[in-house]
Formats: C-alpha cells, structure tokens, sequence
C-alpha cells in the first residue's frame, strides 16, 4: 500500500499532511517526488486535480536549508490566482517547522513598494511569482535568484498561451547552468519545445494522466444553439436546472460582457471576471464569490486555472475553448470533493470538430435539448454517420461477393449474390423514401 511514508520526509511535513487529512499519494505524487528527490530535471504532463502541486512542493521544502539565507527555488505562475495558490499551500507546509522556511509572493496588482522593503531586509528561501512582477524585480536587483538551484514552471502551456514565455526565458537566464528545472503542463505545444531544449538536459518526461479525464461525478451535456439566442438557452439552463453555484465560460470579454449584461437584465445577480478587471477587484469578487454572496459567476479562462471555488454544481461552455486543453480545466471547477456536477457544452454545427476532437480524448456527452420548458434527452448527432458507416459495410461485402462469383463456386451462389444486390437496393430506396418524407415535413413546419 502506497504510503507517504515511503519518501522519508522530515516529520514537520508529515505533521502539516497529517493537519490537512492527506493519507495517501496520488500517482502524479507517487511519479514525480521521487525523481525531484534524486535532483532530475522532469517534464510533467498533468492535468488539473492530480496533487501536483504537493508533488514539487514537499520534496523541495524537505530540502530547503534554512542556515543559508539566499533564495533556494524559484516557481513560476502565470496567473495571479494560481501563484496565490501554490503560496498558500507552501506557507501552510513550512508552517509545521520551527525553523523558519521564509516564503515570498511576488505577483502584479499588489503594492511592489511593499515588496521591496521586504527583500531589502532578507531574501526567501522560496519565491513564488508571476512572470511580470518576478522579472521586474530582479532587473531592478532588488529579487536576487542567481542563488537557486531550483526552478519551477508551473502550467506551461498556459504561461505560452498568455504571452509570458519570454519573462520566463528572461528569468531562467539569470539562474546557474546547474539547474534542476521542473515543468508541468496540460499539453507540450511546438512552440514550447525549444525553451524546454535550451535549460533542461536529458529531463526525465512523465505523463501523469488522471484516472478519468472527467471525474464520474460529473454528468456531461451537449446542447445544440442552431438557430437559437446562446443568452436566452443559458439562462433558460439556469432557470430550469437551477445550480447551486454556476460558472458560465466564455473565450473573449466582449462575450462575457454580453452575456453577463443580458443574466442581469433577467434579473439574475452576476459576478463577472475577464482580463481588464483589477487584480483587487478580481480579489474582492471571488471573495464574494467564495462567499455565496453570488450564485452565477460569468468568466473567461482566466478563471479555469489557478482559483478554486468549492461548491461549483454548474459549469457553462457558452463557447467551446480556443484551445482543448482548456475544456478540461473548465470541467474541472465541478464535481469535486465527492459532490455531483452538471457540464454543459454549447456548440452550432460549425463546432462540430472540435467537439469530435474533445470525444477523440475519450469524454462522451449526453445528447440534450430544452424542449417544451424541459430539459431532454436528444437525439445521437452521429446517428445518420453510424447509418452511412452501415451502408458502407454492406457495399464492401456485396464488392467480395461479386469478385467470388468470378470464382468456381457452389450451385445456387449467383442467385444468392444477386438476392443480395436486390435486397440492398431496396433498402436504399427506402432510406431515400424516409429521407424525403422527413424533408417535406421539416418543410411544412417551416412554413405553418
């Protein structure tokens, strides 16, 4: 049976697990904490809810030398939520030793003037950052991190997505040649590869996926918009299933801006979360957020990754993600801590690929539509593909069977061939009947 006990951490580590009811490791736990206690540079792709975070954190704070007063490991973010995150977790770790383990947050939106006057004092032992602020305060040589043997870039793909790759380049060439570099990401794109190439040498490459890439406490609709308002079937979603708590994602902030204003106008209480809003005001409204003081919450993916929010029953794709590694973050946000959750995906025929793309991951949706002021089942889309796929079947025996008539063959076999070709015949004329019939109908709804 796994154990943390196995990884022969210091017992304040054990003491804070203890604290926080973690009995066992995860895989993601299980895969990478040894490698960083051997000192290996890894490649992690890890999907979210995987305990990865732990994975880096204990064996590097088990490792920290609290005599030597200089930074040690610096781990990167790309968003504010996420690096305020991972600060908190490592704050509440190193709270368990009586040596003082000092832990910074370096991150925009929150007073620099502040910061400095720390670091003039004494330096961390652990920085935690976003690309921006970390980089400007070691250029300013008031962060000094030429110390560090450690570095940690936490959801790379996301730090690519976001345009911060070269702060992150810049800040990686201020640390030694001997580097112990540990990266996590959902995907690795191209353009990432060559950053990967230039500090890490021969790292060591794991793919920790979760034991479902949607947990199974989530019930996963897709709900066709063609020919309908997206605002008026998200509210209608809202309204007749209604959430608990409902996150509503959305990929640009002139969509969330939309639909948010619209929720409001049905007299629905939104909290609304883009990239132009303050990083105090962001604060303030996830407080509320957390808070239950709002039951709807209208985001792009900003929020996908990096904020946790308990209690989400309900997540809203209004569109799917630019990128497909974002609906599985978005997916995310419910279904946790043993409760249910409710995903439902909006999508026109012109999404069609990328949805198969998301199937092509191995996530099925159940087929949904509002109906009558209820929410039903709907028809399979691939229906009419799994009919055609049939046919094709068929036709591929009929061709096998006309190449053996060529053949010395039985008696009664030519009859038997073209009994087949008969048969097939009528059986297409009579698709092509129901095809039209159905056609005409459609028809006459239109028109009355």
């Amino acid at each position: 049976m796994n154990s943390f006990k196995q990884f022969n951490f210091q017992p304040f580590l054990y003491q804070a697990l203890d604290a926080n009811n973690f009995t066992k490791p995860t895989k993601a736990q299980i895969q990478i904490i040894p490698l960083v206690q051997k000192g290996k540079s890894v490649i992690a792709q890890s999907q979210t809810g995987t305990g990865k975070t732990h994975a880096f954190l204990l064996p590097l704070i088990d490792q920290i030398n609290t005599q030597f007063e200089k930074v040690q490991i610096v781990i990167i973010a790309p968003s504010r939520e996420l690096a305020i995150q991972i600060y908190k977790i490592a704050s509440n770790l190193v709270s368990f030793r009586k040596q003082t383990i000092r832990v910074g947050n370096f991150i925009g939106g929150v007073d620099k003037f502040k910061q400095i006057e720390r670091l003039k004092t004494k330096q961390v032992h652990i920085v935690i950052g976003t690309p921006g602020r970390l980089l400007d305060l070691v250029k300013s040589k008031i962060l000094s991190i030429h110390t560090s043997s450690v570095l940690v870039v936490d959801e790379a793909d996301m730090t690519l997505d976001m345009g911060f790759l070269k702060e992150v380049d810049q800040i990686a060439n201020c640390l030694p040649k001997k580097l112990q570099m540990l990266v996590f990401s959902a995907t690795i794109p191209e353009k990432l590869k060559p950053f990967l190439k230039k500090y890490m040498e021969n790292p060591v490459h794991e793919n920790i996926a979760p034991k479902e890439i949607i947990n199974k406490a989530v019930d996963n609709w897709l709900i066709s918009t063609k020919g309908c308002d997206v605002k008026q079937v998200i509210y209608q979603l809202l309204i007749l299933n209604p959430p608990y708590l409902a996150i509503v994602f959305a990929n640009t902030k002139t969509k969330i801006m939309e639909i948010s204003n619209f929720l409001k106008t049905k007299g629905l209480k939104i909290a609304t979360i883009h990239g132009d809003i303050t990083p105090r005001k962001r604060k303030r409204i996830m407080k509320q957020v957390i808070n239950l003081e709002y039951q709807y919450l209208v985001a792009t993916d900003l929020a996908a990754r990096g904020i946790d929010i308990k209690g989400v029953s309900h997540v809203i794709n209004a569109e799917i993600p630019k990128y497909l590694n974002f609906f599985i973050h978005r997916i995310g946000r419910t279904g946790r801590n043993g409760l249910a959750g409710v995903a439902i995906t909006l999508y026109t025929p012109e999404n069609e690929a990328s949805v198969q793309q998301i199937e092509a991951l191995g996530i099925e949706f159940k087929p949904k539509a509002i109906k009558n002021g209820e929410i039903v089942d709907s028809y399979d889309r691939n229906k009419r593909k799994k009919r055609k796929v049939q046919q094709s079947k068929l036709a591929i025996e009929l061709i096998g069977l006309v190449k053996k008539k060529k053949k010395n063959i039985k008696p009664g076999y030519k009859k038997k061939i073209k009994r087949a070709i008969k048969d097939s015949n009528k059986q297409k004329r009579k698709l092509t009947r129901r095809s039209n019939v159905q056609e005409i109908r459609k028809k006459k709804k239109q028109i009355y």
